[in-house]
């Protein structure tokens, strides 16, 4: 195996299931989280000569895996809206339980702040550790608290205003 096949690797293996979770999060289906995982290392193995070590290669893989699932969904709103009859469409959406309309608000409102916010509040509700966002960020532990109540903040309030619509 070549080195970059090694390195690869175990970027892949280190990396996977965090980037999993975060594309079940943004689509809540395991065929799509699966196609957006695959997309994402594809893109971390098309661009792995070009990673730079500015950031921890787990920034980088999670900036790539946003974006990829951002630009999906952005696709998806556009099929669905060309696909679906009206009746089709109506149904579709009564099906969909309130739980799944909250949590896919919530991903609404988190893809409307800025990538370094998006990347971060996406890792706390991934669980990770503090201590390992914090590293993965580059910023200190205290700043990142603090960092987290303001996306807390602006999400709560990007929420209720898509609540009130």
């Amino acid at each position: 195996m070549a080195d970059k096949e090694i390195v690869f690797k175990q970027i892949f293996e280190a990396n996977s299931k965090k980037i999993f979770h975060l594309c079940y999060g943004y689509t809540g289906d395991d065929d799509a989280a699966n196609d957006l995982l695959q997309e994402t290392f594809l893109k971390v193995w098309q661009n792995l000569d070009k990673f730079r070590n500015q950031a921890m290669i787990s920034t980088w893989i999670y900036r790539i895996a946003v974006n990829t699932c951002l630009t999906y969904l952005r696709s998806e709103k556009r099929q669905a809206k060309d696909e679906l009859t009206p009746d089709i469409a109506e149904s579709t959406m009564e099906e969909v339980s309130d739980k799944n309309e909250k949590v896919a608000l919530l991903y609404k409102c988190i893809s409307k702040l800025e990538e370094s916010e998006r990347i971060i509040i996406t890792m706390v509700l991934d669980e990770l550790p503090y201590n390992e966002i914090a590293d993965i960020s580059g910023i200190s532990e205290g700043n990142l608290r603090v960092k987290i109540h303001r996306i807390k903040q602006k999400l709560t309030e990007l929420y209720n205003q898509y609540e009130r619509l």
